[in-house]
């Protein structure tokens, strides 16, 4: 890891950044006669051999111990934090790197074969910044995006209740506009990074109408752990990923300002769709869980 943290200037964000700035986009050998090439180009190998590099390192040593305790690994995302081993697809002008969703599939394959649930504790916080990445305005994101670049904090994805999974149009929480601030009741399940996560991605129903369509029943909030009223439940033991972080969360009368709305009443369930689009690619990880079942470090 040394040698390419080295290759930075005093600049934010040393493994990811040094790479993308000292590196060029293509591979540079020529392209095959088809047109197209599977090869890894020069900054994605570089990419991933960071990635491997930190798995080696700081993840395979300690992975054993931290599924036996079931404690959160601050120490190692806060290593990858300095990295940008997360984080890694906030926009520039928030301090980020703007890595694209391959690169980061590199990255969620490396941190996987080491082991899941530390894997999972790192990818998951992508997963609460997206909407707020792909919907948010430049104050939102300042705020919110540009905390988690300023200090080692993760973000969570708020969206699976007891009864709605995948089937976001079954979401039951609710959110009731009271002036110039939401008031938000419901319960949300499975949520990982929930009792560690500085602040959430959440959709609730804000149309009352039940026959009203997805397209306009639900809208998008960026809800701050410490919003009085905001409740993690008890920790989930998920075998495979017992140190990471999933629980249940309550939410009773929790008042949200009108500023944490995100691309507008009614949105969210565009916004949910469009997080999903984004965020479904990592689940490739799982091909590096079989790789480190088949080739045990």
């Amino acid at each position: 890891m040394a040698s390419l943290v080295k290759l930075a200037k005093a600049t934010l964000r040393p493994g990811i950044r040094a790479i993308s700035t000292s590196l060029p986009a293509a591979s540079s050998g020529a392209p095959p006669a088809n047109g197209y090439s599977f090869e890894l180009n020069d900054e994605q190998k570089e990419i991933q051999s960071l990635a491997r590099k930190f798995t080696a390192e700081e993840i395979i040593p300690k992975a054993a111990e931290y599924d036996k305790t079931m404690e959160y690994p601050w120490p190692i995302v806060k290593k990858a934090w300095e990295l940008g081993l997360i984080n890694n697809h906030i926009p520039e002008h928030c301090g980020g790197t703007d890595q694209g969703v391959f690169n980061g599939c590199l990255i969620a394959e490396e941190t996987a074969y080491g082991c899941t649930g530390i894997g999972t504790a790192m990818e998951a916080t992508g997963l609460g910044q997206t909407p707020v990445i792909i919907a948010g305005n430049k104050e939102q994101q300042k705020k919110y995006l540009g905390r988690l670049i300023e200090e080692p904090l993760v973000a969570a994805y708020c969206v699976t209740e007891p009864g709605a999974g995948s089937d976001v149009n079954g979401v039951k929480t609710r959110a009731e506009k009271k002036g110039d601030e939401w008031i938000l009741n419901g319960q949300k399940m499975w949520i990982t990074n929930g009792g560690v996560a500085n602040w959430y991605f959440l959709l609730a129903r804000t149309n009352p109408d039940p026959k009203a369509p997805a397209s306009k029943a639900f809208t998008g909030f960026i809800v701050e752990r410490e919003f009085p009223g905001v409740t993690p439940g008890r920790k989930e033991i998920n075998m495979g990923q017992r140190c990471s972080d999933t629980r249940g969360i309550t939410f009773e009368d929790v008042r949200i300002p009108k500023e944490n709305v995100l691309l507008g009443e009614g949105a969210g369930f565009k916004i949910a769709m469009g997080t999903f689009d984004k965020t479904r690619a990592p689940v490739n990880l799982i091909l590096f869980l079989m790789r480190g079942c088949l080739n045990p470090q």
